[in-house]
């Protein structure tokens, strides 16, 4: 449980203070890289209530003047084999479909957008100034890091995310408990409607931070809105996983092997016809040089 108390240990940045105990991690009852179910003992931590936002790395970056991973030209010799349009500095943006579509191919719903960063975060032409207090995205890990640090902080272990993420109920299908989301009780901004191309009205889309319920730890957004990096390197965990359906981290075009880390939470993408990784035994491998609209971070001391 919390202790009550907001952490003195981030600099620029508030936390909410974690005891340490011991949870049930993972799940055995739903996607197979979440398997198996297992008694994990977390240190006490602090983390921050709310991912970072785009006004807090607009703030990191007019102090530093850092570039992000998107915002680079990619060097060709890392992507053998790719497209020359694919070599400008850019990320993957979510694009609707105009109708329903197989939804075996999450291509058609993605592509590579030349321009497309934090600050343009559809393209150019785009902008985040109606967008202050929306999540950061488009960041990799690498620039995730690096705000992090800047923050006197870190980024969070796969197993303080989780525990942090499950708000004092152990074991728990959903972040509020294990009745789903019910009409007119809003938990989450996850994907309501016909994925992925009708949306409901106020879906679809980041939502800024704490539009939705807060956990019992007081955290906000740990289920939908954005996947969050953490520090943990992807490995399955049962053989199964490792032809497990991805619904979410289309592959980079280099045809080589890119070191993977762990994505927890979900996003507004998560849709439950097809994708219900809005939970927080959930967890994706996202290749560390690449960022995507719907994948963010939060971070942690401690």
């Amino acid at each position: 449980m919390p202790d009550g108390a907001r952490s003195s240990t981030a600099i620029r940045t508030t936390t909410v203070r974690i005891a340490a105990g011991t949870f049930t991690m993972g799940s055995d009852a739903h996607y197979p890289e979440e398997a198996p179910a297992r008694q994990v003992t977390v240190n006490a931590f602090a983390i921050a209530p709310e991912p970072v936002t785009n006004r807090e790395y607009a703030a990191f970056v007019r102090e530093t003047g850092y570039r992000t991973v998107a915002e680079r030209p990619l060097d060709p010799a890392l992507y053998p084999g790719a497209p020359p349009e694919n070599l400008h500095a850019g990320s993957m943006v979510f694009t609707g479909t105009s109708g329903p579509v197989d939804l075996r191919h999450l291509s058609q719903w993605w592509a590579w957008t030349p321009g497309a960063n934090w600050r343009r975060p559809f393209g150019p032409g785009s902008t985040i100034a109606d967008r202050a207090d929306h999540p950061v995205v488009h960041v990799a890990f690498e620039d995730a890091d690096a705000y992090a640090q800047w923050a006197g902080t870190r980024l969070p272990t796969e197993a303080e995310w989780e525990y942090a993420a499950r708000g004092g109920l152990d074991a728990a299908e959903f972040t509020w408990g294990d009745e789903p989301e019910q009409p007119g009780r809003p938990r989450a901004n996850y994907w309501h409607g016909a994925f992925p191309w009708r949306a409901e009205r106020g879906y679809g889309r980041t939502t800024p931070v704490g539009s939705f319920p807060p956990n019992g730890y007081g955290l906000h957004d740990t289920a939908g809105n954005v996947w969050e990096w953490t520090t943990d390197r992807y490995v399955e965990h049962t053989d199964a996983g490792a032809t497990a359906h991805d619904c979410c981290v289309p592959e980079n075009d280099s045809g080589a092997a890119v070191e993977r880390r762990v994505v927890k939470g979900g996003s507004f993408l998560c849709a439950d016809s097809y994708c219900r990784r809005y939970r927080p035994a959930a967890r994706r491998g996202q290749e560390i040089d690449s960022g995507m609209s719907h994948i963010g971070f939060r971070v942690a001391a401690g």
